[in-house]
């Protein structure tokens, strides 16, 4: 029986064949024949319903071994094996999220998505000297609202406050927070219906237009812009959404 295993384990190395369970199955079939013909012992047979088992047992533990890996893939790299065009896509997709996320973490962005409740400030992103906070509506609170300093346009001068009839923060339930965010968990937030204020794919792609976001390129005197020019980064964002809103691996 000793023999019999040695050359069950050596045929089992050995077998070529592209479909794992047809090799399970050819091997139990192999096992079966070998107890049949083993020098010296009387034949014997597995009974059926032992065959049966064994055979149950080897195809689960290739299905979960296969899913495992093809999960493992898909996370890694967002794309569905096989698929040409939604490879190609995802690999758009992230290429150019890397260019939004380069002003999504940009001041003139980021300053307005703090992780705390009150804004930050200038080029370095220090805490507002102000201290002003959210708010429930984002808008400011108590007496100290946004809209006292920051008026519908930018007030004349160096380091003056910029101005935009809509300035304010995110809402309180829903921070939108980018400061301290990773490319990859940026981009699942953004794309995250329950994250993002509640905007869908077009109402995504809208935003990218909104004259509160454009006031990015154009904050004043003294302020340093994004890193990409606001056409540049209407395209990116746009490929990035419209190539299916992949996210980076970290």
């Amino acid at each position: 029986m000793i023999q019999g295993f040695l050359l069950f384990q050596h045929h089992y190395s050995n077998l070529q064949t592209p479909n794992s369970l047809d090799k399970h199955l050819i091997l139990l079939k192999t096992f079966h024949h070998m107890q049949k013909h083993l020098p010296g012992k009387a034949p014997y047979f597995l009974p059926v319903k032992t065959l049966t088992a064994l055979f149950i047992i080897l195809a689960a533990a290739t299905i979960v071994t296969a899913s495992f890996k093809n999960k493992d893939a898909a996370v890694n790299s967002n794309i569905n094996p096989g698929d040409e065009k939604t490879s190609k896509d995802s690999i758009e997709s992230v290429k150019a999220f890397m260019q939004v996320y380069k002003v999504l973490k940009s001041p003139r962005c980021m300053n307005c998505h703090p992780a705390g409740d009150v804004p930050l400030q200038g080029d370095d992103s220090h805490l507002h000297a102000m201290s002003p906070k959210r708010g429930k509506d984002g808008k400011g609170l108590y007496a100290m609202k946004c809209s006292n300093c920051h008026q519908p346009e930018n007030t004349v001068g160096l380091h003056t406050p910029p101005g935009n009839p809509k300035w304010q923060l995110p809402s309180s339930d829903m921070k939108m927070v980018f400061e301290g965010k990773t490319a990859h968990q940026l981009a699942i937030q953004v794309m995250d219906y329950n994250k993002n204020g509640h905007k869908n794919k077009q109402q995504l792609l809208e935003h990218a237009r909104d004259t509160l976001v454009k006031a990015g390129w154009s904050m004043g005197a003294g302020r340093k812009e994004p890193p990409l020019s606001y056409s540049a980064f209407v395209t990116v964002w746009d490929t990035w959404i419209n190539k299916g809103g992949y996210a980076p691996k970290s």
